[in-house]
């Protein structure tokens, strides 16, 4: 993925949860989830250290697992605990953001597939139907391709795009 819809997923988590928010809290919410939502793909640091992709440490390896987003999310809950914010919902939407980013990976049409269920298995998958297109990384994001993978995922993520960015009633400041 162009990461496009990752970060759209993100979002839109941060719009729901902050709704209704400050439009500081909003915009907080919606930049932490999204990096959250990104932050699977910062394992690509494994091609300047030669690992290869289909190591367990490899691109969409250990860090697109379920079990990697359930560790990530005790860590945000326990960070919104010690905040004083409400650590099971951030818990839970920290989960939802990271565990969506190896499932997207999984529905894109290339690559080796996901490690969605590391440490039990390091089996890349699929999922059945793959109806997004796997990005080219780095400069050929400049290709053709790369041009392509952008407009069909800006469109796929539309109702995403849509919920997290609709007009609100103004916020409530807070």
């Amino acid at each position: 993925m162009a990461s496009i819809g990752h970060v759209a997923v993100g979002m839109a988590l941060g719009r729901f949860e902050a709704d209704g928010a400050s439009r500081w809290r909003l915009a907080g919410s919606m930049a932490l989830l999204a990096l959250l939502a990104l932050a699977p793909d910062a394992d690509v640091v494994a091609f300047v250290f030669r690992i290869p992709y289909s190591a367990p440490w490899g691109h969409r390896g250990a860090s697109h697992s379920l079990v990697f987003a359930t560790a990530c999310a005790l860590v945000v809950t326990l960070v919104a605990w010690r905040l004083g914010a409400r650590a099971g919902r951030w818990g839970l939407l920290a989960f939802l953001a990271l565990a969506s980013h190896g499932v997207l990976d999984a529905l894109t049409d290339g690559g080796l597939g996901a490690a969605l269920l590391w440490p039990f298995s390091n089996a890349r998958l699929f999922a059945p139907v793959r109806p997004l297109p796997v990005s080219p990384i780095g400069a050929g994001m400049l290709s053709p391709r790369g041009m392509y993978v952008v407009v069909v995922e800006l469109l796929a993520f539309i109702p995403f795009w849509a919920y997290a960015f609709w007009p609100r009633k103004a916020p409530r400041e807070s």
